[in-house]
């Protein structure tokens, strides 16, 4: 593999204040998922698509500056306590979830225990969950604060997508298609459906589109100020939470909510 600039070529276009060592550091960073406890060097390179001797200066970097730690028994890395501080900052200034608890335990709360209630926003070619609430049962969707969801097959993701001005939506096709160059036709025909899904339903819909298992609605919601559109999200498994039930009862409940917010 050789160190190759394209892919930040591609994102940065040509823009010469874009610092590419520092993309690929965050890159490194966003390739731990919430399962990873240790990741190998030569891991870190297969998602990122980073040359080996790259990822091994980057984590060598990080691991001084305290975003990752190094076992010295078998030389992979994991998440360090600074990369929280990162964390912690982000959440500290998204007044947005605190804005919408109140809401999201309501909806949580109606007529069917069994479905899962999130906020997200976007983060490349993905959804970050920002907020969760849900009812103690057995069932139901285990996904917590910090998951990661894809941009364009799930309906939190497509809330995002249908909810942001023409040319920030193509921008976010453009990055997915850089990540998934074998997806493209996919990824803007599920643009297209959510725009669809927007326009009829108020929200957009993910009936086993992102998992066969998994029913769910979401709409776009905006920042008070207009800058951030974030997804707010009613699903669940499918066994328990129907398509019907979603559209019949929670559709007009989410609606609701956003209406209450103020984002829309």
């Amino acid at each position: 593999m050789t160190d190759d600039f394209s892919q930040f070529d591609d994102i940065d276009g040509g823009d010469r204040q874009f610092v590419t060592a520092l993309a690929r550091g965050l890159d490194i960073l966003a390739c731990f998922g919430t399962q990873d406890r240790f990741l190998s060097n030569q891991e870190i390179a297969r998602r990122t698509g980073l040359a080996r001797p790259t990822v091994s200066r980057l984590t060598y970097t990080l691991t001084k500056s305290g975003y990752l730690l190094r076992d010295e028994g078998n030389g992979e890395y994991r998440l360090a306590a600074q990369v929280l501080r990162l964390g912690f900052g982000v959440l500290a200034a998204m007044s947005v979830s605190e804005r919408c608890a109140a809401e999201m335990d309501l909806l949580s709360r109606a007529a069917n225990p069994y479905v899962t209630v999130a906020l997200a926003e976007r983060s490349g070619a993905r959804a970050v969950y920002l907020a969760v609430r849900r009812q103690p049962q057995a069932v139901s969707l285990s996904i917590e604060v910090g998951a990661r969801l894809p941009l364009f097959y799930s309906a939190i993701g497509r809330a995002i997508l249908a909810g942001m001005g023409e040319r920030e939506r193509e921008e976010a096709v453009r990055a997915g298609a850089i990540e998934f160059p074998d997806e493209e036709g996919r990824i803007r025909q599920c643009v297209d459906d959510a725009l669809q899904d927007f326009g009829r339903f108020g929200y957009c819909t993910s009936f086993g589109g992102w998992k066969p298992e998994i029913n769910s609605i979401a709409a776009p919601l905006k920042s008070l100020d207009g800058t951030t559109v974030y997804g707010l999200n009613v699903g669940g498994p499918a066994f328990l939470v129907s398509a019907k039930e979603l559209h019949e009862d929670y559709g007009p409940r989410l609606r609701q909510t956003v209406e209450r917010l103020g984002g829309n």
